[in-house]
């Protein structure tokens, strides 16, 4: 199982531009939704999944963050004095996730319907992939905007390019993260390295997912959990 993940990174040290006003005091990671914070619907999949380690990264309002998760199994690694981007935080991360290919997860998007941690498990073929993100249909994207981020092959490789939307969730091999120069940078240069050597691959979502980047989110997020309820 060497080749498998057992740790877990969540991303949860931005700003939060743009929620506006519902981030000048409070992390986006903390903004309820459904009477939750946000960053808690994604840990519901994670703590699911049973991992070793689930690890968030910490740098806009960290105290907040520190307490939320005060007597949890959450570990926090507190970037400081600057944020360090997705790749960045990653790497400065991997003392606490260790060697093993890892699960990364954004903490601003809802998920109705299969775990998508569950999905990428199911999809991960170590011998072919460096990375496997779970990506989203567009017609079963809700509050999204834009074209989509990749074309997704028939045999699950992908490439950039408009198509399917990167829903926030993936398994990760780490070697690469060495080779890169600067500190603060986002995960899309590891990605490049993968896409180079066609081992980028993706998986498609079956279920509903709705990105909560911005207060109209909250909304849409709350209506779809509201029908799922129904």
């Amino acid at each position: 199982m060497r080749d498998f993940p057992n740790a877990v990174m969540l991303f949860a040290a931005g700003f939060g531009t743009r929620m506006g006003a519902l981030t000048r005091t409070t992390p986006k990671p903390l903004i309820p939704v459904a009477g939750r914070a946000l960053i808690d619907h994604t840990l519901d999949h994670v703590h699911a999944i049973d991992p070793d380690r689930i690890v968030a990264n910490t740098h806009y309002h960290h105290d907040q963050m520190a307490a939320h998760f005060d007597g949890s199994d959450v570990h926090l690694s507190h970037e400081a004095p600057d944020i360090l981007e997705t790749g960045g935080g990653l790497r400065a991360a991997l003392p606490l996730l260790g060697q093993r290919p890892v699960f990364t997860s954004n903490t601003d998007a809802i998920w109705q319907g299969p775990n998508p941690f569950e999905v990428a498990l199911d999809a991960w073929r170590p011998d072919d992939m460096d990375a496997l993100l779970v990506c989203v249909p567009q017609g079963r994207a809700i509050g999204h905007k834009g074209q989509g981020d990749f074309a997704l092959a028939p045999d699950g490789r992908i490439t950039r390019g408009p198509g399917v939307i990167y829903g926030g969730v993936q398994i990760l091999r780490t070697e690469g993260l060495k080779a890169i120069q600067e500190d603060a940078f986002s995960l899309n240069l590891l990605w490049n390295q993968m896409l180079a050597k066609g081992r980028l691959f993706g998986v498609s979502y079956p279920g509903q997912w709705c990105d909560v980047g911005s207060p109209e989110g909250i909304t849409l997020a709350e209506q779809m959990l509201g029908a799922q309820d129904v």
